[in-house]
């Protein structure tokens, strides 16, 4: 099962938009184009950082590479 995380860009920390929560599931998300893929060259598509929301599933993208992710220890939660 994913860990929880806390994320931060610079020193503003990220916050859920529609729940307000501050812990987090993150994945590498593609950000697949049509033309790459019809070429078969999808694996060279630009990623993203993808937060999903450890409260209610809402999903944020972050194409910023300056995101920091913090490991949220077991008696923060």
């Amino acid at each position: 099962m994913a860990k929880p995380v806390r994320a931060a860009v610079g020193d503003v920390w990220i916050t859920c938009v529609f729940c307000k929560g501050d812990l987090f599931r993150d994945r590498e998300v593609k950000l697949n184009s049509t033309g790459m893929e019809l070429f078969k060259f999808g694996w060279a598509n630009e990623s993203a950082t993808g937060l999903i929301c450890w409260n209610c599933g809402y999903v944020h993208l972050f194409a910023n590479a300056d995101i920091e992710l913090y490991k949220v220890k077991k008696g923060e939660i």
